[in-house]
């Protein structure tokens, strides 16, 4: 109980990124739904510090729409003269399996590495009848199967990012939430459309998924540590952003009052992704503002 309420009233966080985060020139990252919320946050930050950033999403016309936000954003705060970096655009929807294998081959077919890779994207309690194309339940489907498979499919990029890095690491942030304790096991007879699914809830989906993340990380940093790539789970925070699209209006009025400011939620997966702090603990679990965690057995 005690954790549950520092990470949904944290202190003040420490981690400044216009301050702490280094110069991230030749560091080539993507940050799936980074059109929206966190993610086109997280993209702003990663841009002001040089780096090369592909915006992974689904629909090409909210992805060129946010890019030219963020770049404007940018360019206010730029001395006169100097333009800085656009986003780039990466067509990915992590609903469909194919649409996931052609990003990532489309990715590969560009650059030769990737050094970091932002799981951020997700849906949360969206209507029960939606399924993804390949008829898993949409939340686990798209949240777990979806960046898991992405990820997988991105392996050859990101050894190849380790072994260019100074550091010698490749890092996979994948963004979870408080929702995973809610929950102590995943029950795999609800993965796909059925009674155990109807039955278990879209409430209790979110939270399965959100476990699904942290296991899925866990065990990407235990299956290739050895190879330089550094996998991490978050809990960005209680943050207003459009993941909420779908959840009850009455929840929103009573629960609406603790959630934060969307830059918030960028903060902890910038910190996470950047700082040398986090390297040496693959496999890690992290809460907000940017602090380590312990997720629960």
């Amino acid at each position: 109980m005690a954790s549950l309420i520092s990470e949904t009233f944290p202190p003040k966080p420490q981690f400044n990124p216009d301050r702490d985060i280094p110069d991230l020139s030749g560091k080539v990252i993507i940050v799936t739904g980074g059109n929206t919320g966190i993610g086109k946050q997280t993209i702003r930050a990663l841009l002001s510090k040089n780096a090369k950033v592909y915006m992974a999403a689904r629909s090409k016309a909210k992805a060129e729409a946010a890019i030219a936000e963020v770049s404007k954003s940018i360019r206010l705060s730029l001395p006169r003269g100097v333009t800085g970096k656009d986003a780039l655009f990466l067509q990915l929807d992590l609903a469909n399996l194919d649409s996931i294998t052609k990003a990532a081959t489309e990715f590969m077919n560009k650059e030769p590495a990737l050094h970091l890779l932002f799981n951020n994207g997700g849906v949360m309690v969206p209507p029960p009848d939606q399924i993804t194309s390949d008829g898993y339940d949409l939340q686990f489907g798209t949240n777990v199967l979806g960046h898991g498979h992405f990820t997988l499919c991105l392996l050859p990029a990101l050894l190849a990012g380790a072994k260019s890095s100074s550091d010698g690491k490749a890092r996979v942030i994948n963004t979870s939430s408080n929702a995973a304790t809610m929950i102590n096991k995943i029950d795999f007879d609800t993965l796909r459309d059925g009674p155990q699914r109807k039955k278990m809830g879209r409430v209790n989906l979110y939270h399965q998924s959100k476990l699904g993340n942290v296991v899925f990380s866990n065990e990407l940093a235990k299956r290739y540590g050895s190879e330089g790539i550094i996998s991490h789970s978050l809990n960005p925070g209680s943050v207003k952003s459009d993941l909420q699209r779908h959840a009850p209006s009455l929840l929103l009025r009573l629960f609406g009052w603790i959630l934060h400011p969307v830059e918030f939620g960028a903060l902890t997966q910038l910190w996470v992704g950047t700082s040398p702090e986090t390297i040496n603990t693959n496999g890690g679990y992290f809460i907000p503002w940017a602090r380590v965690g312990k997720m629960p057995k």
